[in-house]
Order: C-alpha cells, then structure tokens, then sequence
C-alpha cells in the first residue's frame, strides 16, 4: 500500500452544500490511499462569490503543488463560468452537469437554472412530513411513549441503553419521515423476560438494535466512568437478556456494533416498509 497524502477537496454550491458533499463522499472513500482536506464553500449564488472561489481554487494548487479536486452543484451558468476561471488549475466534478441535459432530452424542456430552487421543499408535503417525524422522534425518545402515541408511530425501536435507538430514530425522520418512537429495554423487563406492557399491542412496528458488549461498555465509560451501568459484565448480561427477549418475542433485530446510522436505517426501512407506507 503506497503512503497516504493529501489532496484538498472544495465542495462549491449554491445552497448548504449537502449535495456535493454527499455525493463526494461517497466517491472520495473509494481512495483510501487518500487523505483529503476539504473546503466547504456554500451560498455562491453569485458571480463575484464563485470568483473567490475560483481564486481560492488556484491559489491551493499554488501552495500544495498538487491540482485540488471540485465538487459544484452549482446551477446558474454565469457563476459556473466563473468558477471554470479556475478550471486549468483543478480538477472539476459539476455534479449537475451530467444529469441536466439527459433529462432536458427525456423530459423535453430546458431547466430553470433556478438558484435554490431545491428549498421549495420547504412548502412540499414531504418537507413538513420529516418535519413531523422530527418532533416525534424527540418526544418519544427513551420511552416516552403512551399507547396512544404509539399508535402514530411507523416503527419502535428497542434494545439496551446506548444501542443506537436515538440516533436511528433522528436519522428515519430526516431522511425518510419515519415516525420513529423508541424504547430502551431495562433489567426489570429482563426479569419478567417480557417486553413493557404498552409495547404488545404493536409487536409489527417493533425492530430491536443490538450491539457487542465491548462497544456497548465503551460507550457507556464515556457517559458513567467506573459505573455499574458501563461495566463490561453488566454490558455482556444485558445484551444476552436483550436478545434472548428478542427471540422469545420474535422481534426483528440488528447488530449495530460494525453498520452506520445510513446502513441500519436502510435495513430498518426494507424491513417495515411492507407493513407501513412512508
């Protein structure tokens, strides 16, 4: 394997730059080999903010030697020009470009080459939808959850303290609009080896997260140094408790220990998606 260098990456947009990034990720960790030092450049909805840009552009090749990397999504063509200013000193990946003109062939008309014309959403029944799933999952998380609010959920999540129940539940409501209550699984439902009385009426929203014990004590050390609560036996025993519980309520459940939060909300997804229509 050859040694690792650097290469500055500039993420260029009109907007919040979620796109290019997403996207640029995703490509960029194809290069391991790589490290990459990246430059967010948002809000260049003009000519004179993607100049700067273009200037900052060269002036990184100038310093490092090394030609750095652009991804823009921008969408006006006076502000692409002048980006391109800088186009001898830097590679250029335009992230619309690609797909702009297949789909002005196939749909037969011209684009808007509107700026942020993506925040329209934010009237769209979708965008109030993750809004909605939002607020939910914040005040349902952790148990907080009646019957009747349960009955608005689209999944609950179960499983130990710190298993990625929170974080899941966030990430459903603001990628998809899942309404995502969840529900740590606590000693007390370990002895009675049932699941909390509220939650049998809903056994086809149920998903359980669980994870390794090791990671699990890990985790908890950060929040309760030296606890009970974090120590790696009561961490071995909670999880095997967890997941007997889980088979004998036959729950759907996952491994957290080794996937994102990406990976477990797809699994999550194809999982509930036959029995809730998102």
């Amino acid at each position: 394997m050859s040694d690792l260098f650097t290469r500055t990456v500039f993420f260029v947009s009109d907007g919040t730059g979620i796109t290019a990034e997403t996207l640029g990720h995703s490509l960029l960790a194809q290069f391991p080999n790589t490290r990459f030092h990246q430059v967010r450049m948002p809000f260049v909805d003009d000519v004179d903010k993607a100049r700067d840009c273009a200037r900052q552009i060269v002036d990184s090749e100038r310093n490092t030697g090394l030609r750095p990397i652009v991804f823009s999504s921008l969408v006006n063509p006076e502000a692409i020009a002048a980006l391109r200013e800088a186009r001898d000193s830097a590679l250029f990946l335009d992230l619309f470009e690609r797909f702009i003109e297949p789909l002005e062939i196939e749909l037969g008309q011209h684009q808007s080459h509107e700026i942020g014309r993506f925040h329209g959403v934010a009237e769209s029944n979708d965008y109030k939808k993750r809004i909605e799933a939002i607020n939910f999952a914040m005040t349902h998380d952790d148990g907080v959850s009646t019957s009747e609010d349960l009955v608005t959920a689209d999944v609950i999540l179960v499983g130990v303290s710190r298993s990625g129940k929170t974080p899941t539940s966030l990430y459903l409501a603001m990628q998809f609009g899942v309404k995502a209550a969840n529900y740590p699984l606590i000693p007390e439902d370990f002895e009675r080896n049932k699941l909390p009385g509220e939650l049998h009426s809903f056994r086809g929203k149920l998903f359980g997260l669980t994870i390794a014990p090791e990671r699990l004590s890990q985790i908890r050390q950060e929040r309760r140094p030296n606890s009970h609560y974090a120590s790696l036996e009561n961490c071995q025993y909670e999880i095997e408790a967890a997941q007997k519980l889980m088979r004998r309520e036959n729950i759907r459940w996952l491994d957290s220990t080794a996937k994102s939060i990406e990976e477990i909300s797809a699994t999550i997804m194809q999982n509930v998606r036959t029995e809730a229509d998102f």
